[in-house]
């Protein structure tokens, strides 16, 4: 290749590094990360140069810190993504005053203003034929009786979150928890409430809770080319769940699957809005009449992004392949392959849904199965890393004890 390809990464999470990941397996490079502050995930890796930046996550400090990094690295292949939710909207909202070296894959704002609040996505996917969950959304001039059963028009218990995530986490209160779980209309009030006096002033999303475990739940990923076609989709079936307060829905292991009814769906609608680059879907299998409910989609790669690596999509090689302009062939992933960043242990421990787990026992066994951080050549002479690999691993016993019950 005649360019240097230099991935650039905001973030320091498990989604930055499985995409530093796919470059490095794929390419050999180095990935450049931009965070806060380190933290475990991507801390002591040799496959990313990470650095911390104070207020990266502020419009300014973001522009002017990406601008001077491509200055200083010549005519490289510059390729940009977030690694969260923040920071994914902090580049679609500043493309525009971004060195024109960066490939960004990006809608635009006005179309991202469409997607990320989830009562704005469900009205699209309302305009294409997508079913979500039974919806009643209120704003802060909420009244008590807008809780009772009767008016939400389904029962309780319920889910309630907010529908701007981003702006939700900028109001940090104790006991903050990223889904919750109402019991009755008293419960749901006080949630609302509190939530509301933290600071929040978007709108707040109330749910008809679908039944069913982890296994339940699916995770859709498509990456749109430059000219908003659709050119990876990748399913999978979630086998488990973190339970953490903070972490409640983060895959942690995912089966997967092809599911071309979904494919088709999904892909109509990303088409039809022109939509370019990588985005994800939760969708929960309704066992009451067998539909399949999106909750949200996020307008960047997914935390468990590395099950598309895994399963032989690598994200990098879709991203290398569209900044080149390069003609990409369609895919849809139809190998199963067993991805998971918790310990095989856990998994054979808590999946409930034994069907699902003889699969992943199988997967194991014929060495079709992939840890996130179980990367030799990161590990290899890495003493700090591998004893973080390690603790990391042993923890995820501790934690589900404690919180999958």
């Amino acid at each position: 290749m005649e360019k240097k390809i230099t991935p650039v990464l905001l973030g320091a999470d498990l989604n930055c590094y499985s995409v530093a990941r796919a470059f490095h397996e794929k390419y050999g490079v180095i990935s450049t990360a931009f965070g806060r502050y380190a933290i475990g995930a991507t801390d002591h890796s040799k496959i990313i140069d990470f650095r911390i930046v104070k207020d990266i996550d502020t419009d300014d400090v973001m522009v002017r810190v990406l601008n001077e990094f491509a200055e200083g690295h010549g005519d490289e292949l510059l390729i940009l993504l977030g690694c969260t939710d923040d920071y994914a909207t902090l580049i679609i909202r500043n493309r525009h005053r971004l060195s024109d070296r960066y490939f960004a894959p990006y809608i635009s704002p006005e179309l991202a203003d469409l997607l990320v609040d989830k009562a704005d996505f469900y009205s699209m996917c309302d305009k294409y034929g997508i079913l979500y969950p039974k919806t009643s959304v209120l704003d802060g001039t909420f009244k008590r009786e807008q809780f009772d059963p009767e008016v939400l028009g389904f029962e309780y218990p319920i889910i309630v979150k907010p529908s701007s995530s981003i702006d939700y986490w900028k109001h940090p209160f104790d006991g903050m928890k990223k889904v919750y779980f109402a019991a009755d209309p008293d419960e749901a009030y006080a949630i609302v409430s509190e939530i509301y006096s933290s600071g929040y002033g978007k709108r707040m999303i109330l749910q008809d809770t679908i039944p069913g475990d982890d296994s339940y739940m699916n995770v859709l990923t498509c990456y749109s080319d430059r000219n908003g076609k659709v050119k990876l989709v990748c399913h999978g079936h979630v086998l488990l769940e973190e339970h953490t307060p903070k972490g409640l829905g983060n895959h942690a292991a995912i089966l997967t699957e092809h599911h071309p009814e979904l494919s088709e769906k999904f892909t109509a609608m990303l088409e039809d809005l022109g939509y370019v680059g990588f985005s994800n879907f939760d969708i929960k299998y309704d066992t009451r009449d067998g539909s399949y409910r999106a909750f949200e989609i996020n307008l960047r790669q997914g935390r468990s992004n590395y099950y598309l690596t895994a399963s032989g999509n690598n994200v990098a090689e879709y991203l290398v392949s569209d900044a080149l302009g390069e003609e990409i062939e369609y895919t849809e992933c139809n190998k199963e392959h067993l991805w998971h960043y918790i310990p095989r242990g856990v998994i054979k421990k808590y999946v409930k849904n034994k069907e699902l787990l003889g699969r992943a026992k199988t997967a194991i066994k014929e060495g079709r199965a992939t840890s996130s951080y179980w990367y030799a050549p990161d590990l290899k002479t890495n003493p700090r890393r591998l004893a973080f690999v390690v603790a990391h691993l042993l923890n995820q016993f501790k934690k589900y004890k404690k919180y999958c019950k």
